[in-house]
């Protein structure tokens, strides 16, 4: 009886990892930043590290993710988990740029972002650039303003990003047509 019940449980947890394996296989990920934390105790130092990344589609999918471990690769893996636990879908127009200009603020870091014409591709650095190129945006300009913290500059990219509303949101909003506004 008791085997029967193991050999139940395993199959359900190996159906559950290959459904995983395969939304994960659809998301690319980057690695922003990896960080030594350490905590002071009386028997003296305790290093763990820190990692955030960045997933996306490459298509208006996007999501970021922090985690913490004894090692690199586990706190990669824990960071990655958690990004594509918070994925959410951002605005693209054409194909390529932003519906309008917009602003995202998280702690003291400041991220504009300004759609841009074709052919421009996307003018930011560092966190902000990882976000919008996974995000999938092709042609953008971007500005970070105030602290340049990379968790907090790829958080407000994102807060920019999720404030973005399309013609046929605002449409909705309003109770009309497109073509009405």
């Amino acid at each position: 009886m008791q085997n029967e019940d193991n050999k139940i449980k395993n199959t359900k947890f190996k159906r559950d990892n290959r459904n995983k394996d395969s939304r994960k296989k659809l998301l690319e990920e980057k690695v922003i930043y990896i960080g030594r934390v350490t905590k002071v105790t009386k028997g003296g130092r305790h290093f763990r590290f820190s990692a955030t990344v960045v997933v996306g589609n490459r298509k208006g999918l996007v999501g970021i993710g922090t985690g913490k471990a004894n090692e690199v690769p586990t706190a990669i893996a824990k960071a990655s988990m958690m990004a594509n636990k918070n994925v959410t879908k951002v605005a693209i127009i054409d194909s390529r740029t932003i519906p309008h200009e917009a602003t995202g603020k998280v702690g003291r870091a400041n991220v504009l972002i300004k759609p841009a014409v074709k052919g421009t591709g996307v003018i930011a650095g560092g966190a902000a650039r990882s976000v919008l190129e996974l995000a999938g945006i092709k042609d953008v300009i971007s500005k970070s303003l105030g602290s340049n913290t990379k968790i907090n500059v790829a958080k407000a990219t994102l807060e920019a990003l999720k404030s973005e509303r399309t013609p046929a949101k605002i449409a909705a909003l309003r109770g009309k047509k497109v073509e009405e506004l």
